[in-house]
């Protein structure tokens, strides 16, 4: 998916909501234990029931690597049900990948080509050469870990480095490497302050936003400081959504939620 079939799916929508679909077994609901793949049925009526709300679905495949070869099962057989029925869905291997230069290829390999993601995210501590290979592909996406939602954050990412936060030298460095127009970067709903020096570095790249819902993220805040002439923004919620009922009804609830979203996001793309 090229970047304008993402700005133009969001104008389409109204909605530039992310759903993460990070299915936990312990959390589903019970009746579907009963089917030959819990997982998959559970992710599909998930994606029936809020595709037309959302933009983008986001796996993170250490949910599906703890299940071992029913987990991946599970994880191919939704990523193709999503190419097949949802082209237009923007499709995202929370993954963390990056690491020597090879291998990165070879993960690159395996979620662009074998598995066929539209985008895959990456750690960048490794530098260059264990980010370049992903950005090779062309019409697919790398999304950088720039500034995470997490408590540990503050460990590394906001240490001061030649006079300027780790953050923003590997947001800035990432810019000179070959085919960087093929990034996006992950930065926390949490760390709202933060985007509007962010975005006098990358104006107008993509941002992946985690945080917002159960992490306690303010949405208008992100918008306010983060949002760009093409939207340029990806909110993920997952928790909040595809748990909001652990009944025959989760599909139903799930929609509810997500559309929650989809509502308070269309108040606040500017109108044309």
């Amino acid at each position: 998916m090229t970047t304008q079939a993402l700005v133009s799916e969001i104008k389409k929508k109204k909605s530039f909501l992310c759903i993460g679909l990070d299915v936990d077994m312990t959390k589903i609901p019970s009746h579907l234990s009963k089917l030959e793949d819990p997982i998959f049925e559970f992710n599909k009526a998930i994606i029936d029931a809020t595709h037309h709300l959302c933009v983008a679905y986001k796996p993170n495949i250490a949910f599906y690597e703890a299940y071992g070869l029913k987990g991946w099962t599970a994880l191919d057989k939704t990523i193709n049900y999503l190419n097949i029925n949802y082209p237009e869905i923007f499709t995202i291997a929370d993954a963390k990948r990056g690491d020597i230069g090879n291998t990165s290829s070879m993960y690159a390999k395996a979620f662009f080509e074998d598995m066929a993601f539209d985008s895959v995210t990456v750690a960048p501590y490794m530098g260059k050469d264990s980010i370049e290979p992903f950005l090779e592909f062309q019409n697919k996406h790398t999304i950088m870990l720039a500034l995470t939602s997490n408590a540990g954050a503050f460990d590394f990412q906001t240490l001061t480095t030649s006079g300027q936060p780790l953050y923003k030298a590997v947001i800035e460095t990432s810019k000179g490497w070959k085919n960087a127009h093929n990034l996006m970067y992950v930065v926390g709903a949490t760390k709202a302050s933060y985007f509007a020096e962010i975005r006098t570095i990358v104006p107008d790249s993509f941002l992946l936003v985690p945080g917002v819902g159960a992490q306690g993220g303010s949405l208008a805040e992100v918008c306010k400081y983060g949002m760009n002439a093409q939207i340029g923004l990806l909110v993920n919620s997952s928790r909040g959504i595809i748990y909001a009922s652990s009944g025959q009804d989760f599909a139903v609830q799930a929609a509810q939620k997500a559309q929650v979203l989809q509502l308070e996001m269309a108040d606040l793309i500017p109108k044309d």
